[in-house]
């Protein structure tokens, strides 16, 4: 795959649509070997398949960064544990998966509320789903939770007063993630995940027609 022909929106819908319920990569790959890149455009293609292939790890870096700002202030690292699942729920993999287990849970106490929050079927267009599809947690449109989560977060920072801390935390982790992910070399392993990925959405695209 060749990641420079890759843009940037398209990255965003690749991980917004990858599972990232997958363990993070061992820190003896993650900080394995790092060259400096030869050119604009192998930075460039560097950088977005690092950016794929280690988005746990990137996502984990970032939150425990935020975490070790906010070691004595305990509402602000609740803040940021907010922040960071609203984020997640724009993953579509995350969300049903979320949106599942809360369910099952719900089921066991109470099968009358869990039917309730069953997501809403799939409207049929001349005998075939229909291709534009709506996330749902726990019966209700995405949007929601993402709405409450990040506005309860952002009064969680008010309150604390840390919304500064937090950026500065933030600036930190994202320029360790880009940082990281540009002198990072590509392994065989990360090209290999990507192949096997593209095949899989291929798959799942030839599966629904």
């Amino acid at each position: 795959m060749d990641w420079g022909n890759v843009t940037a929106e398209d990255l965003i819908d690749a991980l917004r649509e990858v599972d990232w319920s997958t363990p993070p990569r061992p820190l003896s790959e993650f900080f394995s070997r790092f060259t400096f890149p030869r050119s604009s455009a192998k930075w460039n293609s560097r950088l977005k398949c690092n950016l794929y292939y280690y988005r746990t790890n990137y996502f984990i870096m970032i939150t425990l960064i935020l975490g070790l700002g906010f070691l004595r202030r305990p509402v602000a690292i609740l803040a940021a544990l907010l922040t960071a699942l609203s984020i997640a729920f724009l993953n579509d993999s995350f969300a049903g998966t979320f949106s599942e287990k809360v369910t099952r849970t719900v089921r066991q106490f109470s099968p009358h509320l869990a039917a309730k929050m069953r997501p809403p079927l799939t409207p049929v267009i001349r005998g075939r789903p229909s291709a534009k599809r709506f996330i749902h947690i726990c019966g209700r449109p995405r949007w929601v939770f993402v709405l409450i989560f990040s506005s309860v977060s952002f009064i969680l920072w008010y309150v604390s007063c840390g919304l500064l801390t937090v950026l500065w935390a933030l600036a930190v982790g994202l320029l360790a993630t880009i940082l990281h992910a540009s002198f990072r070399t590509p392994n065989l392993k990360a090209r290999l995940n990507t192949f096997r990925e593209e095949f899989r959405a291929v798959w799942r695209n030839y599966s629904e027609l």
